[in-house]
Order: structure tokens, then C-alpha cells, then sequence
């Protein structure tokens, strides 16, 4: 039986275990494994605001973590918080999508409905805030997952980090319904 909550606090160093345990495994065959090491490094890694503001889930399924994703309010795209500016601020739901941020599933949870549930969790919730659209910027793994959900590609791009390493992305949206 798999359980959705919202995150706590005290839930962020198994975030942390499951991001790298997720990238590491569910990239082999889109990204090297020196684009997923520099991911871990500058961009993956919990958002403590998006847990703060209620709007960052765990999955749970027989009292372990399987999965992690959410959604927020503010204008930060993507990224850990070490890579964020100090100040975030909010968006206007009428005017601005809402953002889907940090989906990571265990691999061993992977393909099994768990990111869908996480999903429909956020989507109602962005609903329920009145913001009619979603936005997010997808791995090449995440890509398939978010097309099934009704995403589509509006923009690639690379992410150049710090170390020089470049790792392509997508921005994806759709409505809210």
C-alpha cells in the first residue's frame, strides 16, 4: 500500500538518500555518469522552502521512502537550495503556472504509480490554489513520465554547471485540469 504526506523536516535526510539512489540509477542510458555526479552536486537536492510552504510529498510504502515530489507557489524553476537565491518570491496564480519540482522515485519503486500518485497530489493542490497551469524543467529521464501526464516540451535547453559539465533539459507544461 503506498502512502502519500506531506514532508517534514525530519524527513530530509532520506530525501537526500533517495535523490542520489534515484539519479544515479534511473539516468544510466540518458546522461553520463559525470552529468549525474555534477546534477548531484549543484542542482539536485531538497528545496527546505517547499517542505516549509506544504507543498513537497514523500511516498511511503511499508514504512519506507519511495518517492518525492512537489510542487510550489514561487518562482524557483528547479534546483536544491544549494543553488537558490535567498529571497523566493510568490507567484501570482492567475497570471503564472504554478512549478512541478524534484520528482525522484527509488528504482526499485520506479514505473510502479508512484510519481502519478505524487502528481495528482500536487495537481489538485495547485488547483485548489488557483493556478490553472503547471510548468517544470525535465531531465531526459523525467521527460517520458511527464509526456504521460500530459506535459509537452515547450523549450530544450542545457544547464551549464559550474564545473563545466553540460546536461540537457526540457521546460514542459500543461493545464491544471
Amino acid at each position: 500500500m503506498l502512502r502519500v504526506r506531506p514532508a517534514t523536516g525530519t524527513d530530509v535526510p532520506e530525501i537526500e538518500e533517495l535523490i542520489a539512489r534515484s539519479a544515479r540509477a534511473l539516468s544510466e542510458g540518458y546522461y553520463t555518469p559525470a552529468q549525474v555526479e555534477s546534477l548531484l552536486r549543484f542542482v539536485f537536492g531538497t528545496d527546505t522552502q517547499l517542505i516549509d510552504d506544504g507543498t513537497y510529498f514523500v511516498a511511503e510504502r511499508d514504512a519506507h521512502l519511495v518517492g518525492a515530489g512537489g510542487w510550489s507557489r514561487r518562482r524557483t524553476l528547479f534546483g536544491g537550495d544549494r543553488m537558490k537565491d535567498l529571497e523566493d518570491p510568490l507567484l501570482d496564480p492567475h497570471a503564472e503556472p504554478a512549478r512541478i519540482r524534484a520528482f525522484f522515485v527509488d528504482p526499485g519503486a520506479a514505473r510502479q504509480g508512484v510519481a502519478r500518485r505524487l502528481f495528482d497530489e500536487c495537481r489538485r493542490a495547485a488547483a485548489a490554489a488557483e493556478f490553472s497551469t503547471l510548468t517544470l524543467v525535465a531531465t531526459l529521464p523525467g521527460e517520458p513520465l511527464y509526456q504521460a501526464l500530459g506535459f509537452q516540451v515547450t523549450e530544450r535547453f542545457q544547464l551549464n554547471l559550474p564545473d563545466g559539465v553540460e546536461v540537457p533539459v526540457a521546460r514542459m507544461s500543461r493545464g491544471v485540469i
